[in-house]
């Protein structure tokens, strides 16, 4: 019996170009669970300002950003997939095949869905790359894979790993990443540590996503022992005129500027890889933020991305998922203590 792990991220445009930022878009941009106005609303302002303009700026954020590899957000999602391979094959050879989908534009889910199918995995573990659940992100993916399995005659068993928010493992990752970082380079003022926003309606609907956040934060900065003052959790990437999470990350960047603060590290716990939110909007977008309200200093901490620490403690946060399948044989006692 083969087990097939599917780890699944957002999504990228095949270049940092107008156009395919615009294909992009109108995928990401037409699903329901991350825009949900009524489609006679919101179909004219996405086929006409959105995609009219939008998709030359955001190319240039992406330009920005490139990798000669191609987009960070794809380069570091599939090196955590080859890591998290590795690591089966070390412990499990030949028993678990892990491959990497995107939410939108390419490699698809049904594309992987089918092969990891094709190949033998009679059960498939799908996990969303996302540490706090949002229906506009991990529903989401759950949508789109119950549409693949529709279409399929021999479907496998199916799991889904839902968040992780508050495991330890993930927290231990995220306080050893910081750790790392201050000794390396030293320790700024304050730590802002922002998450990915949503419109305050989704919480109001019933999203659990901001009281992750939140807890997400506490347990990182009881493991780093920080004090009141010496931290702050913002939200960034809002859109549209609609209100959304606050504080503003942006907002809360001039606002401790012109507090005296002079120098600020950043981390962004909510993204599993670096991509243009972190790189290009807090590590540049936001650092200029900061210098022009008077700041000295903003330093991004990367994400966790193929980190070695996090490769492990990732297999940690997977392992309950195999309790109860019949192989890997004692796939959480291994993973726990390799």
């Amino acid at each position: 019996m083969m087990i097939g792990v599917l780890l699944v991220n957002l999504g990228t445009p095949e270049a940092p170009t107008a156009s395919a930022v615009r294909r992009y878009l109108r995928e990401f941009l037409s699903d329901r669970r991350v825009v949900e106005l009524p489609r006679i609303i919101w179909w004219p302002i996405l086929n006409g300002p959105i995609l009219t303009f939008r998709p030359a700026r955001s190319a240039r954020n992406y330009a920005s950003i490139w990798m000669p590899e191609g987009s960070p957000l794809m380069v570091y999602s599939q090196r955590l997939a080859d890591g998290l391979q590795q690591y089966c094959d070390t412990h499990f050879s030949g028993q678990v095949r892990v491959e990497l989908a995107m939410r939108y534009g390419k490699p698809s889910l049904q594309q992987k869905m089918a092969e990891l199918r094709q190949s033998g995995c009679e059960k498939l573990l799908v996990v969303p790359l996302y540490p706090q659940y949002a229906a506009a992100t991990t529903a989401s993916i759950f949508d789109k894979v119950a549409d693949v399995l529709r279409g399929m005659r021999d479907i496998p068993e199916l799991r889904m790993l839902r968040d992780w928010h508050a495991h330890p493992a993930y927290i231990h990752a995220l306080a050893e990443s910081v750790r790392h970082w201050w000794q390396e380079n030293g320790r700024a003022e304050k730590l802002l540590i922002s998450f990915h926003g949503l419109p305050q309606r989704s919480i109001q609907l019933g999203d659990p996503y901001r009281q992750q956040c939140e807890t997400t934060t506490a347990l990182l900065v009881q493991e780093l022992g920080l004090k009141q003052d010496e931290w702050v959790q913002t939200f960034q990437s809002r859109f549209g005129a609609a209100k959304w999470l606050e504080p503003y990350t942006d907002k809360t960047l001039m606002s401790l500027a012109r507090q005296g603060i002079r120098e600020i590290d950043t981390l962004c716990p909510g993204f599993s890889a670096d991509c243009v939110e972190t790189l290009q909007e807090i590590a540049l977008e936001g650092k200029e933020t900061f210098l022009n309200a008077g700041g000295k200093t903003l330093r991004y901490i990367p994400a966790l991305n193929d980190n070695p620490l996090w490769i492990k403690a990732f297999s940690e946060i997977l392992a309950p998922s195999w309790q109860f399948w019949e192989a890997p044989e004692n796939f959480a006692v291994s993973a726990q203590s390799s």
